[in-house]
C-alpha cells in the first residue's frame, strides 16, 4: 500500500507530540505540588482507600476512651436534651470572639422558638467552642461567655485551645455531646458559624426522613477522592508523618453536614479509636465513617464555597449557602416570606424557577455553590 511522504511525517510529527506529552504527564506525575495530577492520582485511590481497612489501620491507636475525653467541660448545659423528643440536634462550630455571628444565628435560623411554633418540630441549637487562644485576652472572654450562657444556656465548651489546628477537638468535643447527652436526637448537624442554614427547608425534609426512621444516613457537599495538600505554605498542609495515602476516603464538606442519630454514635465511637493529630475536622469525619462503613450522600443544595444567589427560586429548596457574616437577617427575612412558596408552588412557578436557576447557576465564571444539575431538582 502506497504512503505518500507528506503523510508519513505527519505520522511521525503526532508520534513525537504523543511520546512528548507522555513524557510530560509522567513528569508531572512525580511533582508532589501539582494540584491537577494530585487530583488524577488521588481519584485513580479512590476505590482502594474507601474499600479496604489499610487507613483506617494505619491511623488506628490504642487507647483507653478516658484517654480520649481528657479535656474537661467548662460550659456543658448538659440538661439541654434531657426528656423531649428532639429532630435536630443542630451545632455550630464557634469561636470565643464570635459573639456578634451567635448573637445574629439565634435571631435568625436557630431560633427554636420559630421552628417549634411554624413547624411543629422541636431542635436544639448548641454553640461549640475551645477556650481563647490568647493568654491575655482569655481571662475576660471566659467571662462574657460565662455571662453569655446564663442568658442562653446554648454553650458547649471545653478547655483545649480554640485554634484551627484543634478543630478535630472539636468535632469530638460536637459527637461527644451529642452522644452522652442528648442520644434522642433523631439527626445531628454541624455548621460553621458563617453559614446560613435554611431551617425550615431542612426540617421539613428531616421530618419526612424520620417517618420512615431512615439510617446510616451522611448529607452534605461531597469531596471525592480528594487529595491531601503536601504544599507547605498552605493552611491545609498535611505532611506524610500525619497521613501518608495519596487520597482521603469521601466525606463531605466541614461547613455543614446532617448525620442521623445511628451514624453520629457509631462516628464517636470509631473517634475514639484514630489519630487525632489530623487536624482537619471534615476530613477526620470522613476517615471515622469510613472506618464504620458509612458513606456520604450528595445533597445538590448544600452549597460549595460561594454564597447562593439572591433569588426567591434559590431560597425555595436552599439548604445551606456559606459564607455570610453580614446579611444573615435580610436572608431569613427573605427566605421565610410567604411570597416564597406563592412563587414556586404549580406548573408555572416551577417552570419559571427551573429556567431561573438554570441561568444562575449554570454560568461558566460563576464561584461555585449549587452545581448546575441543582437546576433541575
Amino acid at each position: 500500500m502506497f504512503i505518500s511522504t507528506r503523510r508519513l511525517r505527519r505520522c511521525q510529527s503526532l508520534q513525537i507530540l504523543t511520546t512528548c506529552f507522555v513524557m510530560s504527564l509522567m513528569l508531572m506525575w512525580v511533582q508532589d505540588d501539582n494540584d491537577v495530577v494530585n487530583h488524577i492520582k488521588s481519584y485513580s485511590y479512590r476505590y482502594l482507600i474507601n474499600t479496604y481497612d489499610f487507613v483506617n489501620d494505619s491511623l488506628s491507636i490504642r487507647r483507653d476512651k478516658s484517654d480520649a475525653l481528657n479535656y474537661n467541660y467548662l460550659i456543658s448545659n448538659k440538661y439541654k436534651c434531657q426528656n423531649e423528643n428532639v429532630l435536630l440536634l443542630l451545632f455550630v462550630k464557634t469561636s470565643p470572639e464570635n459573639r456578634r455571628r451567635r448573637d445574629a444565628i439565634r435571631r435568625t435560623w436557630g431560633n427554636e422558638d420559630y421552628i417549634r411554633s411554624q413547624y411543629d418540630a422541636n431542635i436544639k441549637v448548641m454553640f461549640a467552642l475551645g477556650v481563647e487562644k490568647d493568654p491575655a485576652k482569655r481571662s475576660v472572654l471566659q467571662q462574657q461567655l460565662e455571662s453569655e450562657n446564663k442568658i442562653y444556656k446554648d454553650l458547649v465548651q471545653q478547655d483545649f485551645l480554640d485554634t484551627f489546628y484543634n478543630l478535630t477537638l472539636k468535632f469530638i468535643l460536637q459527637f461527644g455531646w451529642a452522644n452522652t447527652y442528648c442520644p434522642n436526637a433523631k439527626f445531628i448537624m454541624t455548621a460553621d458559624d458563617d453559614v446560613f442554614v435554611h431551617t425550615p427547608n431542612l426540617v421539613s425534609y428531616l421530618k419526612e426522613l424520620d417517618q420512615i426512621g431512615v439510617q446510616d444516613f451522611w448529607i452534605g457537599r461531597v469531596h471525592r477522592g480528594s487529595p491531601p495538600v503536601r504544599n507547605k505554605n498552605s493552611k491545609y498542609y498535611v505532611p506524610y508523618e500525619m497521613y501518608q495515602w495519596s487520597s482521603y476516603p469521601d466525606y463531605t464538606a466541614g461547613a455543614a453536614y446532617v448525620v442521623s442519630q445511628d451514624v453520629a454514635a457509631k462516628v464517636y465511637e470509631a473517634s475514639l479509636t484514630l489519630n487525632t493529630s489530623l487536624y482537619i475536622d471534615d476530613v477526620f469525619m470522613g476517615i471515622c465513617a469510613n472506618k464504620v462503613g458509612v458513606v456520604p450522600q450528595r445533597h445538590t443544595f448544600f452549597s460549595g464555597e460561594g454564597k447562593a444567589p439572591y433569588h426567591q427560586c434559590i431560597y425555595g429548596k436552599m439548604m445551606t449557602s456559606h459564607g455570610h457574616l453580614d446579611d444573615l437577617h435580610y436572608l431569613w427575612k427573605q427566605t421565610t416570606d410567604p411570597k416564597v412558596k406563592e412563587l414556586i408552588s404549580g406548573f408555572w412557578g416551577s417552570a419559571y424557577c427551573r429556567l431561573v436557576n438554570m441561568m444562575l447557576l449554570c454560568r461558566i465564571r460563576y464561584k461555585d455553590t449549587y452545581p448546575c444539575s441543582a437546576a433541575w431538582s
